[in-house]
């Protein structure tokens, strides 16, 4: 019987073949936690008697998620991160430094074929490697930080082939936003996604985590994008679904005609036209997070504002995803053209995707965001109201003071 890429990824590291429903105990090839999920974790380590980490080298700490402090009691959170780092020898990522997913794959942690676990929801983001990778809780963070090994449950697999080429203006985001509306929330919970057909091919490492990141809004545990076009700057063996693989469902769609696609409140998959909200007054834009905050979409915004000021009602602020990307955005323009339109540039991290603070909105206040979450109350204020849309949506939106298609800015 023929195997998908999650079957065959598991199967390489426990050395026989394995199929959907089996579980497994695999080692794992890196483990990460931030500073919303590692305290948890590291006390759940000392209570499991553990003394070591499995191997330092594969083990990561990240303080994106309220960086830097806003209180007491984050800030103790952080001296706790940071003397186990030291007291392990490991790696911990500081304030500014970046949002988790955008260094794992930056700094090179993860890499094509690998099994990979971080305590984050959105740890499948790494699947734009073509590697099998997963969240968790942090007790079970904890349990594979000291035996470097995880049991699973081999997940089913959904294949969605996309067919055509998305059209100038219409980006990754856009793709997502539809698949999410068309799989619903929960409509692969517990399922890994393979991502694969012409659409994807193109597509850059940055829109490729874009796609395998929004995995997560559809329930998935893990989500593969094909390995056809992945372009690296290391050598790399792809992992690739036999012919006669067994999918537990498949979708096809033709993109050639998709529209830029907007996520309204409060769900992302509550998915339509962006031609549905045209008009729809907004209050604060945001680009940023780890679904759409790298280089290519700070460019976007930056050519679609190049010249011009946002709308005097409207507030723009910007967390590039790394301290890389914002040295690349200083460096080829894109910044200063942001702050010259009007836009605030933060800290890089995860502040206003979770609403732990650098941008929370007020009561009322309509949002449009790069982000992959509108929830109520995701932003920090259950009394405001987010939509969600592509980068060039929200320069856009901020430029006009309403939601804009961003086509006709990009023709």
């Amino acid at each position: 019987m023929g195997q998908t890429i999650s079957e065959k990824i598991v199967s390489n590291h426990v050395g026989k073949k394995v199929y959907a429903g089996e579980v497994v105990v695999t080692e794992v090839d890196g483990v990460m936690a931030t500073d919303t999920t590692a305290p948890l974790a590291l006390k759940a380590f000392k209570e499991m008697g553990g003394n070591r980490v499995f191997d330092p080298n594969k083990f990561a700490l990240i303080i994106d998620h309220a960086a830097p402090s806003p209180n007491e009691r984050i800030a103790n959170l952080h001296k706790l991160m940071r003397d186990f780092a030291k007291e392990q020898n490991s790696t911990l990522f500081e304030i500014g430094e970046g949002i988790c997913h955008q260094i794992m794959v930056e700094k090179k942690y993860v890499k094509p074929g690998q099994i990979f676990i971080g305590a984050d929801s959105h740890t499948p983001t790494y699947g734009a490697l073509n590697a099998f990778a997963c969240g968790v809780g942090s007790t079970d963070l904890a349990a594979v930080m000291l035996t470097g090994k995880i049991w699973l449950k081999v997940p089913h697999s959904i294949k969605i082939q996309c067919n055509g080429t998305l059209q100038k203006g219409v980006t990754a985001k856009d793709l997502i936003l539809f698949l999410v509306g068309k799989v619903t929330v929960s409509g692969a919970t517990y399922q890994a996604i393979e991502f694969c057909g012409e659409a994807f091919e193109g597509l850059s490492l940055s829109s490729r985590m874009t796609i395998a990141n929004m995995s997560s809004e559809m329930g998935a545990k893990t989500g593969i994008v094909h390995p056809n076009g992945l372009q690296l700057d290391y050598d790399f063996v792809s992992t690739t679904p036999d012919k006669n693989a067994n999918y537990i469902k498949s979708f096809e769609f033709d993109v050639s005609d998709l529209e830029p696609q907007v996520s309204a409140p409060e769900s992302p998959d509550n998915v339509h036209n962006i031609s549905n909200f045209e008009g729809t007054k907004i209050d604060y834009a945001f680009i940023g997070t780890c679904c759409n905050g790298r280089l290519e979409d700070l460019d976007i915004a930056a050519k679609i504002l190049k010249g011009k000021k946002i709308h005097q009602d409207t507030r723009l602020i910007i967390a590039p995803a790394s301290q890389s990307v914002l040295l690349d955005g200083i460096s080829n323009g894109s910044i200063a053209t942001l702050i010259e339109a009007g836009a605030s540039l933060i800290t890089s991290g995860c502040g206003p995707c979770v609403g732990t603070h650098q941008g929370v909105p007020a009561d009322g206040e309509v949002v449009i965001s790069a982000a992959n979450r509108n929830f109520r109350g995701r932003m920090g204020n259950p009394n405001s109201n987010i939509y969600l849309g592509a980068p060039s949506t929200v320069a856009a939106s901020a430029l006009e003071g309403e939601i804009t298609n961003p086509k006709k800015y990009l023709s």
